[in-house]
């Protein structure tokens, strides 16, 4: 039976990245003993070949582990809690989870940032869309799914995580096709070779898809070439973004300081944000570099 628990804690972190990891580590080890919500960690299978320490290939998820593990030997209470709403008016501060609130002195806002998905028609939620009916979230978790396996399968996007995406669906899908807007990726080469090499992918260049479509379950996109400007209809049963990212805010309701597009503003030179007791670490704050080595720093 479902109940509401109430707890309290010195330092609450948020997130389930390299920043929210280290942030975890290093508290810990100040017998801060921090509460760690990592919400659903992220399942982005992309290799990782430029993380320090790691002479050889490891993947994202398997790098995330250790980070995670780490944090436990000394201490961190980890909870799976998808962080709802935050209230920074009063003190302590308090953090609300579906079944939780955490009061908190300290918090340390790592949540990184949020798979952007592309808003054409059919790309929604049901019934006017496919989310999760054939437009997954991610392909490690869905790709293998009955209803995904010996199917074709399309990936929009041309940097690393569409590299990703697309090598790990081969083992899954019957084929795998890539589309991507221009007429070459922005992929890092080593990313590259192994989709390019393998002959269950077909790209589809200078393209953009501008429909979903289906019957209760997604069928097939529309693809329109952007130089020719012909539209094809391609079956597929299912579709993943690999677009690009943006700043995990929302649920802050703008209670600190954010820019434009959502990142949190800090203070130059430190983690702090516009609210006293509230920092901010990793990518949710960091525009410019993206780096997994970069965000662990900041954490």
């Amino acid at each position: 039976m479902d109940y509401h628990q109430n707890l309290k804690t010195k330092v609450c972190i948020i997130g389930s990245g390299p920043a929210a990891y280290t942030a975890a580590i290093y508290t810990a080890r100040a017998e801060l003993n921090p509460i760690l919500l990592q919400g659903n960690p992220s399942k982005d299978i992309t290799d990782v070949d430029n993380y320090p320490g790691f002479p050889y290939t490891i993947l994202r998820t398997d790098l995330m582990d250790r980070f995670l593990n780490q944090s436990l030997r000394f201490g961190t209470r980890v909870l799976d809690e998808i962080v709802t709403k935050v209230d920074f008016s009063i003190t302590p501060i308090k953090i609300f989870t579906k079944l939780k609130t955490v009061e908190a002195d300290t918090v340390i806002i790592a949540t990184g940032p949020d798979v952007k998905r592309l808003t054409v028609p059919g790309s929604g939620d049901a019934p006017e869309g496919f989310w999760n009916l054939g437009i997954p979230g991610y392909p490690v978790c869905d790709g293998a799914s009955p209803n995904l396996r010996n199917k074709p399968l399309a990936v929009v996007g041309g940097g690393d995580s569409a590299m990703g995406d697309a090598n790990y669906l081969t083992n899954y899908a019957s084929i795998v096709y890539i589309i991507h807007r221009r007429e070459k990726f922005r992929a890092s080469k080593v990313l590259q070779k192994r989709p390019l090499g393998n002959p269950k992918v077909k790209v589809i260049w200078n393209s953009v898809v501008v429909e979903a479509h289906g019957d209760q379950r997604l069928g097939g996109i529309k693809v329109k070439n952007l130089v020719t400007g012909e539209v094809s209809d391609m079956k597929v049963s299912g579709l993943f973004f690999a677009i690009g990212h943006e700043p995990a805010t929302r649920f802050l309701d703008s209670q600190v300081e954010l820019d434009s597009d959502g990142y949190i503003v800090t203070k130059s030179g430190s983690t702090k944000t516009s609210i006293h007791g509230v920092f901010a670490a990793g990518d949710v704050q960091d525009r410019k570099y993206q780096q997994a080595v970069t965000a662990a720093g900041t954490g």
